[in-house]
């Protein structure tokens, strides 16, 4: 399963912890990397929500992992993409 990860600044750390995990579990994912490292405070989430949800759409991942500050803004935002 090709399993997309994005994070607006707020939630950069705790994707880049769970790509760290499920990487280490070899469970045979392709785990994909869509940004937002934290180092920018103007990482907002729809940017990387759309990132998320077009990957999904165009079929370059399965499934998606989308963290932000508070979780409602970022589901909100992926969920607008026709397709998801």
């Amino acid at each position: 399963m090709r399993i997309a990860f994005a994070a607006d600044h707020a939630g950069a750390v705790m994707k880049d912890d769970l790509i760290r995990r499920l990487a280490a579990t070899d469970a045979g994912h392709e785990l994909i990397d869509l940004g937002g490292d934290g180092s920018d405070p103007n990482d907002d989430y729809p940017d990387f929500a759309q990132r998320l949800g077009d990957a999904i759409v165009a079929g370059d991942a399965d499934r998606g992992v989308l963290i932000c500050g508070s979780g409602v803004g970022a589901s909100v935002a992926v969920n607008k993409i026709p397709g998801i």
